[in-house]
């Protein structure tokens, strides 16, 4: 088949697989991580394809600096080989990735396995994007494509007993972060949420502007949750269990969003959004109702 040919046949069964998008937030977790390989470019490739709103991805940084797309700050052995293909052991958290550099990070390969949580997930070998390749690859696939721009929906994973050892302080990291999102994108189709309360006090000091989502565990106590933070978020992101629609209510009545988290059967999402929440984060973007 020559090259052009083959290209046209390329665009046209991309196009056969987009979905329209939804009246509601639909946010593919890790990009898709039960159809793809977690937070890989493909996986947010994967998503788009399925018509979500929002590219939801995790971060970490190398101790050369830079941002990458990982919810660990070491290669987790569910989901990692070595650079030898070997297995980590469960458990294992030697590899740490703010002790590598870039390079060293990318003889990793977290594709190939099989992952027994998401046994639909094609594999291939993938590694470990950084985040400013990953805006470049989408920014341009939706151009090409004709296809919305998404937003990002970007988690900066920290806690007190890693500061240091498995990534920056919350000021060093969101400073980072918000750096690097000045240059290649603007704000206006991003938020950053985090568990670690200190780096959305410090977004919220620092970079008003940005527009911040909280996550929490449960939505069992929602106002005490609110009076640790300090502050009303844009957002509020709960797991999902626990919240009902006069939580939902509630936070509407202060002006904010409810997406809660991770949400992956249909049954589960119509249930939710019957309640009135304002999207959904999912595992399987092609299980989402449409409405």
């Amino acid at each position: 088949m020559k090259k052009s040919v083959l290209i046209i046949f390329i665009i046209l069964v991309n196009l056969s697989n987009v979905s329209a998008q939804s009246s509601y937030d639909l946010q593919g977790h890790r990009g898709t991580r039960g159809l793809m390989p977690e937070n890989s470019i493909p996986a947010m490739i994967k998503a788009l394809d399925l018509g979500v709103t929002t590219l939801e991805l995790d971060l970490a940084v190398t101790k050369d600096g830079q941002v990458i797309v990982s919810h660990e700050p070491y290669m987790n052995p569910v989901i990692c080989l070595t650079p030898e293909r070997g297995e980590i052991p469960s458990g294992d958290k030697s590899h740490n990735i703010y002790q590598m550099t870039f390079e060293e990070v990318q003889q990793y390969d977290c594709g190939t396995k099989f992952h027994a949580g998401f046994s639909q997930q094609v594999k291939f070998h993938v590694t470990k994007p950084r985040l400013s390749d990953l805006f470049d690859v989408v920014e341009k696939y939706v151009l090409d494509m004709g296809l919305p721009k998404p937003n990002y929906n970007i988690e900066i994973k920290s806690s007190p007993d890693g500061d240091g050892i498995y990534h920056p302080t919350p000021k060093e990291f969101s400073d980072l972060v918000v750096e690097l999102i000045d240059q290649k994108l603007g704000w206006e189709r991003v938020n950053i949420q985090s568990f670690d309360f200190r780096v959305l006090q410090y977004m919220h000091q620092a970079y008003p502007q940005v527009a911040l989502a909280m996550l929490v565990e449960t939505a069992a106590k929602p106002e005490e949750q609110l009076a640790q933070l300090g502050f009303e978020p844009q957002i509020y992101s709960p797991f999902f269990p626990a919240l009902t629609k006069e939580t939902v209510d509630g936070f509407h009545q202060k002006g904010m969003k409810v997406i809660p988290w991770t949400v992956n059967t249909t049954e589960q999402m119509e249930k939710l959004l019957d309640m009135g929440v304002d999207g959904i984060i999912t595992d399987y973007p092609n299980l989402a109702p449409k409405r």
